[in-house]
């Protein structure tokens, strides 16, 4: 007999950032288990290339335009998304922003307030607005749910030139344990993903790097950058039955960086 829990049809995840890199790379995943999909990104144009490819795999997809720094938009998107799709099972807080500066003393007011407002602000009215609509669901007798959010690396391991999104990126694991803790009443689970050194735009740089590759990738002892597919097993683990006893916890994914 097959081992069931990993099966998702029938559930609903939304993955913001989903239309592209790690979260697109969680949506495939999500929807190749069984899940009805809802992405969120702010490109119209990556929201349909996303939303393409993974109606082909045979399930619902909905695409949202969606600035997870709006609160307003948040608030109106989870709730058409919930409508539209009948429920929200799984919430995966994705989507993320990233800049640094020269050096800590040249980083500008600008550069900490836009990362927190990605990475912070957005990941708390996204995983708000997920718990409202997960307890409301409790409350109407059907308990149940999975929040997560992706942190990083750079929240547990020095990011030099990086403090405001290390700043953030570590709000965001403390943010996820408080949610963990109250809303496990409600059947409710939180977790946070940490991935490590990521072949992605936001590392578009590094990846072109001689220096980078030979220094910082030649340290992972997996000996690769990763990839957006090595999320989608977390994803799809954190979204299914297997993870209903699994809550508060942190999951770094680096290719064994942070122990080397």
């Amino acid at each position: 007999m097959a081992y069931e829990p990993f099966n998702l049809t029938g559930k609903v995840a939304l993955v913001t950032g989903g239309n592209r890199g790690i979260g697109f790379g969680m949506a495939r995943a999500l929807a190749q288990a069984g899940a009805d999909i809802v992405i969120w990104g702010r490109s119209e144009t990556l929201n349909l290339a996303a939303e393409g490819e993974l109606t082909r795999l045979g399930v619902r997809v909905l695409a949202q335009r969606i600035d997870v720094s709006d609160e307003a938009a948040v608030v109106e998107g989870m709730a058409e998304a919930a409508v539209a799709m009948g429920r929200l099972d799984t919430v995966i807080a994705n989507a993320g922003f990233g800049a640094g500066a020269p050096s800590f003393s040249e980083m500008t007011a600008d550069i900490w307030r836009r990362n927190i407002a990605v990475n912070l602000d957005g990941a708390f009215f996204t995983c708000r607005e997920a718990c409202k609509h997960m307890v409301e669901r409790a409350k109407a007798g059907d308990p149940g749910g999975s929040i997560a959010v992706t942190s990083s690396l750079a929240a547990v391991d020095g990011a030099a030139r990086n403090e405001a999104y290390a700043a953030a990126k570590g709000g965001v694991i403390t943010m996820i344990r408080a949610i963990a803790v109250e809303h496990a009443r409600y059947g409710v689970r939180a977790n946070a993903i940490l991935p490590g050194w990521i072949a992605t735009d936001l590392t578009a740089l590094s990846q072109e790097s001689k220096v980078f590759n030979e220094k910082v990738i030649g340290r992972v002892p997996i000996r690769r950058w990763g990839e957006p597919e090595d999320f989608g097993g977390i994803a799809v683990y954190l979204a299914s039955d297997a993870s209903s006893f699994h809550t508060g916890d942190s999951f770094l994914i680096d290719g064994g960086y942070a122990i080397f």
